[in-house]
């Protein structure tokens, strides 16, 4: 049986993007080192103006961002002065460490025109021994990961290692993270390679253990479970897991093992001290205020930007 199920929520991170919000969860902030995940789209209409779509200029720490996209386009720009149209089926992986801003624009105007929009972003928290690292960022292209093909199964290694599989993506804890398509009846066990591990559902439906599940719902479960999925439809999915990294600490884009230097985040970005992209530093994303009454010591983190 599964450890957990997470039906995805509906936030909001621009003026007209939606997305469904996965992870974090209330009764599961990771899976591995798997902090957040939004799934945006597919969008088929889009508003009359599409860079009502974009994600302003906005800072993150301590993490690892993963853009995936299944249909369009979008244009990364970052504090490192990378300009980088991302593509369906391309890894883009920034890799924040001590601090960097980036945006995500819509600017291509043939997405009004020829097809719709739908990606994917998780954030991957790093090792305390590498959260102060320099940021970077590296663009691979399809043709650079590994592809696994048997009956009724398609399958793309993101990252990581599974199945017997090994990615070229750099990363820096042990994980896997695969974007799966299964055709009706198509069975798969997940793999074992890894501690903790989960189902994404990202269109279809999937049989596990007698229980039905679909689109929206991410199935999480422990090492010593070997789950069968048997597809009842065409369906796609993204399996990902790893190595628990211990506990950290999520506010807006900011993560961290040590709480105090989140806070000294959120003064970097208000004194500029986190470098806006060269190639789009006209706007930016404020910080944001708590919108909370703090009911304890705690207060719970504003929703954070993909």
């Amino acid at each position: 049986m599964p450890e957990i199920i997470i039906q995805a929520r509906e936030a909001l991170i621009s003026e007209h993007l939606s997305v469904r919000r996965i992870l974090p969860f209330q009764q599961r902030r990771m899976v591995g080192p798997f902090i957040f995940m939004d799934h945006a789209g597919p969008i088929n209409k889009f508003p009359s103006e599409i860079t009502s779509l974009d994600v302003l200029p906005h800072p993150h720490i301590g993490l690892s961002t993963v853009t995936y996209l299944f249909s369009g386009n979008v244009t990364h720009r970052d504090g490192l002065g990378v300009e980088q149209i991302i593509k369906p089926g391309e890894v883009n992986w920034m890799t924040a460490g001590k601090g960097i801003a980036h945006s995500e624009r819509f600017e291509d105007p043939e997405l009004l025109k020829r097809e719709s929009l739908e990606m994917l972003q998780t954030w991957v928290a790093l090792p305390k021994e590498v959260e102060e690292t320099d940021p970077t960022f590296f663009n691979y292209k399809p043709e650079q990961l590994a592809v696994f093909t048997d009956k009724g199964i398609w399958m793309r290694l993101i990252a990581g290692n599974a199945y017997g599989l090994k990615s070229e993506v750099k990363t820096h804890s042990p994980l896997f993270y695969l974007h799966v398509k299964l055709e009706k009846d198509a069975k798969l066990n997940l793999p074992s390679e890894h501690t903790e591990r989960a189902i994404y559902i990202a269109k279809g439906s999937l049989e596990l253990s007698g229980q039905s599940f679909t689109q929206g719902q991410m199935i999480v479960f422990s090492k010593n479970e070997d789950p069968l999925m048997t597809a009842k439809e065409n369906t796609e999915l993204m399996l990902l897991g790893g190595e628990p990294l211990g506990e950290r600490f999520i506010w807006w884009n900011f993560v961290s093992s040590n709480k105090e230097r989140i806070e000294q985040a959120k003064n970097d970005w208000k004194t500029g001290k986190i470098t806006l992209p060269p190639n789009d530093n006209k706007e930016f994303v404020p910080l944001p205020e708590n919108r909370f009454k703090p009911a304890s010591s705690e207060v719970p983190p504003p929703e954070p930007l993909s």
